[in-house]
């Protein structure tokens, strides 16, 4: 028998067909991920495929600490137009009990951005989101935050940012750690600048050696040092791809789950690596609080 031809399937079908179920389809669209006639382009199909790629490990956790404790608690640094966040919300936070406290926390520098993202979840009645016009790095000493908070997120917060999270999210105790990290300049440029007779006769040196190299090994061993980090301070973590790389080329997901037993040799790790790469100007960075 003659197979029949396949039916294109219209396409307001299939961008149906990427929008989870329950996604409110009107906060898409004052997020400007959809169109107002409800339609996606390509880059807002590439927005919406990474955080949704974000969503699946993070709402794992949530339900975890919905079934574990009265509330939950989530910081959102270098939030940008809150993309994650609002997603976040509609699909998890705005369904829980209403007699349970959840709240998502956003942090970002760009008061506009604040001012905005405040007006959109006032007008959707997302009483459980507030903004905050602060850097990362400023954000440990703010009263507007919790001492303690069970989420700490930061998608592509640049550079040292991500470091800063980090250390809020050590600082504020936090349960889980969900960072994908972006621009990891510092290091690279300690590495051009460093160029110390340990270094010179370390073989391994060769990996840093020409330009393309130090950006790349310097975003690289950025990331070996900040698992160690968390390693050290009694987190066990998780090392993944958050998309495929054609939709990102910064695209390594950090997972950290705290279990309470710090790990010795990632300490001693840590500090060897500093050492023999000649980056012990980092330390502080990388080894408090």
């Amino acid at each position: 028998m003659k197979a029949k031809p396949e039916q294109a399937v219209p396409r307001e079908k299939n961008e149906k067909h990427e929008i989870r179920p329950g996604q409110s389809e009107e906060l898409l669209k004052e997020l400007h991920i959809l169109t107002r006639d409800g339609k996606l382009n390509q880059d807002s199909r590439r927005k919406l495929k990474q955080v949704y790629h974000l969503y699946q490990f993070i709402e794992p956790l949530l339900q975890q600490l919905y079934e574990s404790q009265q509330g939950i608690s989530l910081v959102d640094h270098g939030a940008g137009k809150s993309y994650l966040g609002f997603i976040l919300y509609d699909l998890f936070f705005k369904q829980l009990d209403v007699r349970r406290e959840a709240h998502i926390f956003g942090v970002e520098t760009r008061d506009e951005l604040v001012q905005k993202s405040q007006a959109l979840a006032a007008r959707l009645g997302f009483n459980g989101m507030s903004f905050l016009n602060l850097s990362v790095a400023d954000s440990g000493q703010s009263n507007r935050l919790p001492a303690q908070v069970d989420i700490v997120t930061a998608l592509h917060a640049c550079d040292t940012a991500t470091d800063d999270a980090i250390q809020f999210a050590l600082q504020k105790h936090a349960k889980f750690m969900v960072l994908v990290p972006c621009c990891q300049a510092e290091v690279a440029a300690t590495l051009r600048a460093t160029k110390s007779a340990l270094v010179k006769s370390n073989p391994l040196s060769e990996l840093w050696r020409h330009p393309i190299h130090t950006r790349e090994f310097g975003s690289q061993i950025t990331n070996v040092l900040r698992c160690l980090q968390l390693e050290a301070h009694g987190y066990q973590v998780r090392v993944t791809e958050l998309v495929g790389w054609e939709h990102s080329m910064k695209n390594e997901l950090i997972i950290a789950e705290y279990k309470g037993k710090p790990v010795p040799r990632a300490a001693k790790r840590l500090e060897e690596i500093l050492r023999t790469t000649g980056l012990e100007a980092l330390q502080a960075r990388f080894t408090t609080p």
